[in-house]
C-alpha cells in the first residue's frame, strides 16, 4: 500500500492508495484506490497541559468523486500536478477512517501531526 497525496490541476487535494499505470516505461495513468478529497474546515488554537498555545486544524475526508460508487478511480497524468507524501497525521487519519472504516472528520495538531490526532463528529 502506498498512501500518497495527489494535487490536481483543479486545486483539489486527493489522498488515496496510489499506483502508477504504466505502458512500456511511461506512466500513463494514476490508479487511485479509495480516493478521498481533503477538505479544510478551519483552524484554531488550544492551550495544552503546559499552557502553551497549539495550532489545530479541522480536516474532513470526503469520498471522491462524490457521486460515484467506484472505489478504484484511474486519472490521466495530465490532470495531476504532483504526487507527494502526506503529513503523518493526515496519513494516519486516512488509514484509520477510510481503510479501517472509521469516522469521517478529525482534528489534527498542525505542529506535531505524527503523534496528536483527535477525532470528533
Amino acid at each position: 500500500m502506498t498512501v500518497k497525496l495527489a494535487i490536481l490541476k483543479s486545486g483539489e487535494e486527493i489522498i488515496a492508495d496510489i499506483k502508477e499505470g504504466m505502458v512500456e516505461d511511461r506512466v500513463v495513468t494514476y490508479i487511485l484506490d479509495k480516493p478521498c478529497k481533503v477538505l479544510f474546515q478551519g483552524s484554531y488554537k488550544i492551550l495544552n497541559e503546559n499552557e502553551e498555545s497549539v495550532d489545530r486544524v479541522n480536516i474532513t475526508l470526503e469520498p471522491w468523486p462524490n457521486l460515484s460508487r467506484d472505489t478504484i478511480v484511474p486519472i490521466v497524468t495530465d490532470w495531476v500536478v504532483t504526487v507527494v507524501e502526506p503529513k503523518d497525521g493526515l496519513k494516519q487519519m486516512y488509514e484509520n477512517q477510510v481503510l479501517n472504516n472509521g469516522t469521517k472528520s478529525s482534528q489534527i495538531d498542525s505542529t506535531d501531526e505524527s503523534t496528536d490526532s483527535d477525532q470528533s463528529d
